[in-house]
């Protein structure tokens, strides 16, 4: 059914099953009839991901933070419920970590849920000898109805890091949403709690996470470095007894880049850290460090990565998050490596996937139709691409 890739720092241990969790009251006819629908299907006892690919990026710094509307896409208005920020505090690290397990290609995790997820990757031997990317997804993600994690890790100088951050990252947020949890459940006897996080705080929590992940990292002499982003879908209280929202979140270091479809437009929900950034060349500069030919120090081409410890100082692991409330008039968000985005707008790889919905193909079609359509268009690396189509339906 399923077979464990296990790092070599981490034990190999498997995940827990990805089953349904105690919801909260004002969402329970919601999950209870996720739950039944997804039972009906099938018996879940396993966390489901994939891995794949390679690349080279880098790491992520507070001294001078990134504006929230990249120069090359628009982004949702100030009338709309969308809502983009970046976080850069400074938590401490702990250590967690679960390996990830291979899905079998003849089970579907996603029946039943609000949710479709496709991936394709290629290790385009034309100009690599190797894959150093690793992409993971999981259904009902933290052991909740209907939620959903979704991550690419685009590995340099090795594919260590990205098969860890594959590995474990999941893990490391999972404690921190149920950190979060208890400690609303230990104050409710005297505050009013939803049992769900707010928006800020699972913002903070993909920031802490990733700063954990970083320094695990860096503790543990894991070789080279990756560049990282990932997505959490999920379900949350808007107060009213049955009233509820559908949230995504996201982060990011380096150049791997998410992208989100509305209404046929496409909104970039990740910052691209690369060393041509003119937020991110002064950011190096006033920490010490030099561009050179587009790179950091002349070596590295991202300027925030999750790893690279050798160069931490300057390459740093801090992230760029956003939150979005998702709407019947979103269709389906994108995920990928540079590879992808280096010879494709954001645009482009809209118009591509939302062809192939019209044209009655499936998520896991589109996402092969956009690595194809990479390589065709000659890019010199490796390229994964995850597609995660919406049930519009869900809102009705």
């Amino acid at each position: 059914m399923s077979t464990a890739e296990t790092d070599p720092v981490v034990g190999s241990s498997p995940v827990a099953a990805a089953t349904p969790a105690q919801q909260p009251n004002s969402l329970q006819g919601l999950a209870q009839r996720r739950a039944e629908q997804h039972q009906h299907h099938h018996k879940q006892n396993d966390i489901n991901s994939l891995s794949s690919s390679e690349h080279s990026q880098f790491s992520s710094d507070r001294g001078s933070t990134p504006p929230l509307t990249d120069p090359k896409i628009s982004l949702p208005g100030s009338d709309s419920k969308d809502k983009f920020s970046a976080i850069d505090d400074s938590p401490q690290a702990t250590s967690s970590s679960k390996p990830r397990s291979k899905m079998s290609s003849e089970y579907d995790p996603f029946a039943g849920l609000s949710f479709k997820v496709g991936v394709a990757e290629n290790k385009n031997s034309t100009y690599r000898s190797k894959m150093e990317d690793v992409h993971t997804y999981i259904a009902n993600f933290a052991e909740r109805v209907d939620w959903g994690y979704f991550a690419i890790f685009d590995g340099h100088a090795g594919k260590e890091s990205a098969r860890w951050c594959g590995n474990n990252l999941h893990s490391l947020l999972e404690q921190e949403i149920d950190l979060e949890l208890q400690e609303q459940k230990d104050m409710s006897e005297t505050n009013t709690h939803t049992g769900q996080p707010s928006d800020s705080d699972t913002k903070d929590h993909l920031y802490k996470t990733f700063i954990k992940a970083d320094e695990i990292i860096e503790k543990n002499a894991i070789q080279g470095g990756c560049t990282a982003a990932v997505a959490v879908l999920r379900w949350e209280s808007e107060g009213s007894e049955n009233g509820h929202k559908r949230m995504l979140y996201t982060s990011n270091v380096g150049d791997s880049r998410i992208v989100l479809s509305r209404k046929g437009k496409a909104y970039r929900l990740s910052y691209d850290h690369k060393a041509s950034d003119k937020n991110e060349i002064d950011r190096v500069e006033s920490s010490g460090g030099l561009i050179l030919k587009n790179r950091v120090n002349g070596v590295l081409a991202v300027t925030r990565s999750l790893g690279d410890s050798y160069m931490k100082d300057l390459v740093l692991g801090k992230p760029f998050t956003t939150s979005t409330q998702i709407t019947k008039d979103d269709e389906f968000m994108i995920l990928a490596c540079d590879g992808v985005w280096d010879v494709i707008s954001d645009a482009k790889a809209c118009k591509i996937a939302a062809d192939c919905f019209k044209n009655g193909l499936d998520a896991q079609e589109a996402s092969r139709k956009l690595c194809q359509s990479a390589i065709d268009a000659s890019t010199t690396d490796n390229v994964t691409v995850m597609v995660v189509q919406f049930d519009q339906g869900v809102f009705d």
